[in-house]
């Protein structure tokens, strides 16, 4: 099965998953960049996006470059998800994500994220809502289920399909397994078996290669990278060494700069591009030394100065 999103192809198989506080601006252009095929935004909550919210409408941000982008929506009220996808319909985004996968507690709580994968008539509501409202594709992020004894992945893979979605990406846990056990490829061969539109599989990839072996192992449309790529925007490129020097990693993270200060306000996010730039260093010699010098500074300059004071070290060696 080749990867599209409705009518959009999508170059590679390879898409970077929506991370709340990760999947900014900067970020997924960076991604893009080392060859993403699909980047999906934060998630933006729909009741802040119909009241205008202007924390909700700065995650909005886009450009021709990091094209397609799908924007991902969350919530429980069937007709506020519908207004909602409405709206963003106008923005210049390739389609419109539904986050029924999300397991965070204050998320969950609501009844949305990955709550609605015990509620699927909720589900269903919702889905149809927003497919009827977008004049974009619509896809839908879910996992397998509530628990282990609620594996509803199948059955809203059908109901997504019958409503109107155009893909499916399941993360291969289930809300109570967090983002810890293996990842059930069982189950993402039974959502496969239970639909005609695409499906994206999404859970513990953390290199290139391992993207293509489950890719041939389990015949999926596409693979989803989320925390795996953080720090670590190499992932999508064929080729590349996954475990790459020090002087690779500050080249990276000096571009991820660059792209923030053209599209970001760097002061006032400081907090998440500190958060960001401490991550291109996990795993290396010298990364908690590397990180407390991060987190040390209290400006963007100081930041800023901290990672190419690094480079010219690395050069002088």
């Amino acid at each position: 099965m080749t990867c599209s999103l409705g009518a959009i192809p999508i170059t590679t198989p390879f898409i970077l998953a929506p991370m709340a506080g990760g999947t900014d601006l900067p970020f997924r252009l960076l991604c893009k960049e080392y060859g993403a095929g699909l980047c999906y935004s934060e998630m933006i909550d729909c009741r802040g996006l119909v009241s205008q919210q202007r924390d909700c409408l700065e995650l909005l941000l886009t450009n021709a470059a990091e094209q397609p982008v799908v924007m991902q929506l969350y919530g429980r009220d069937p007709a506020t998800m519908g207004e909602a996808a409405a709206i963003l319909s106008e923005h210049p985004v390739a389609g419109i994500d539904i986050n029924m996968g999300c397991p965070m507690e204050k998320v969950v709580q609501t009844g949305a994220g990955a709550a609605l994968m015990k509620n699927p008539r909720l589900a269903e509501q919702i889905i149809t809502a927003v497919c009827k409202n977008s004049k974009k594709p619509v896809s839908v992020k879910i996992r397998s289920g509530w628990n282990q004894h609620t594996i509803t992945a199948p059955e809203i893979a059908r109901i997504a399909e019958g409503a109107g979605a155009h893909a499916i990406a399941i993360h291969a846990r289930t809300w109570s397994d967090g983002f810890t056990g293996p990842i059930d490829h069982e189950v993402i061969r039974q959502v496969m078996e239970s639909v005609a539109i695409p499906v994206i599989a999404n859970g513990d990839i953390t290199s290139h290669e391992q993207g293509v072996a489950l890719l041939k192992k389990i015949g999926c449309a596409g693979v989803m990278i989320g925390r795996a790529a953080l720090g670590a925007p190499w992932i999508f490129s064929r080729g590349v060494n996954q475990h790459p020097s020090m002087a690779y990693r500050i080249k990276a993270l000096q571009r991820h700069l660059e792209l923030a200060e053209i599209h970001l306000a760097p002061e006032p996010n400081l907090s998440k591009i500190r958060n960001h730039a401490w991550k291109y260093f996990r795993g290396t010699t010298n990364g908690p030394a590397v990180r407390r010098q991060i987190d040390a500074a209290t400006t963007y300059p100081e930041l800023r100065t901290c990672i190419d004071t690094l480079a010219e070290q690395l050069l002088r060696q």
